[in-house]
């Protein structure tokens, strides 16, 4: 009984210290500037209010949302497509070269994202890219080398025996990914999906980094920027995170066996 009753509270602690600062985000996003400064951070504004979340919603914070949906959306859907055909070719084709060309590509996954940023941009600015969608989405809709990796494991978990019988059958490559290994492959395609969509919606460096106009900015920059000028307006930025994170939560309530599912079989924390 002892043992489980430090187990629970463990988890009981470890709960909360997660839950907190969203809680925090919550309670500073409902308080006026007078609240803000005359309570605890931890106690709620009395009575509450909803000129912040009002006050966001009247600006252009709408066209950073949709701008943000936007941006993930076709991400998500890069991701899906280029990365499916690539961990296809490296698990299933063979080509001279492939394990090497695989594992050098995997190996990038070393190198820390803040490390490329620079050239990145350069190659960008080069482009005439800066400010643009096309320069948004270039670097990461043909796919990661994560998903690349995570997709070539699944593929080539698959029974090799479903692949050779439909070639005995006459079916080619394209028709033997498309119409036999895809609907195998629905839990990693999930997986995928899921890690893509929280990962592109939370995104933050390279947004801020590529863009500078109303017309390509996320919310997470949006946010960033309210610091600017003299004082923090933490009731703002507090009302906007707490509307950039309802749609995430929408994701975990109505994806949630998905998201147990996607870190079980990926092993991320």
């Amino acid at each position: 009984m002892t043992k489980r009753i430090l187990l629970y509270a463990t988890l009981a602690a470890g709960a909360f210290i997660s839950v907190f600062p969203y809680l925090l985000v919550v309670l500073t996003a409902f308080k006026t500037q007078g609240q803000l400064n005359s309570t605890a951070p931890w106690l709620p504004g009395l009575p509450p209010t909803t000129d912040n979340i009002a006050e966001m919603l009247a600006g252009d914070f709408p066209r950073f949302i949709l701008n943000t949906a936007l941006m993930t959306a076709a991400l998500t859907a890069g991701q899906l497509v280029f990365t499916t055909f690539a961990a296809y070719a490296f698990a299933r084709l063979r080509f001279r070269g492939r394990d090497v060309l695989f594992w050098l590509y995997v190996a990038t996954m070393m190198v820390p994202s803040a490390v490329t940023m620079i050239p990145l941009f350069l190659i960008m600015r080069e482009l005439d890219l800066v400010n643009t969608w096309y320069g948004l989405l270039a670097p990461y809709i043909l796919g990661t080398p994560y998903g690349i990796f995570l997709m070539r494991q699944f593929f080539k978990g698959l029974p090799a025996g479903l692949e050779e019988a439909a070639r005995i059958d006459g079916a080619g490559s394209l028709t033997i990914l498309l119409r036999i290994m895809l609907p195998l492959c629905r839990p990693a395609l999930g997986t995928l999906a899921i890690i893509t969509v929280i990962s592109s919606w939370n995104s933050f460096l390279w947004p801020l980094i590529i863009t500078s106009g109303d017309d390509t900015k996320v919310i997470t920059v949006a946010i960033a920027t309210l610091k600017q000028g003299i004082g923090v307006d933490y009731n703002l930025m507090m009302a906007g995170s707490l509307i950039a994170l309802v749609p995430m939560v929408a994701v975990f309530v109505f994806f949630q066996k998905h998201i147990v599912r996607s870190v079980v079989l990926t092993g991320l924390k």
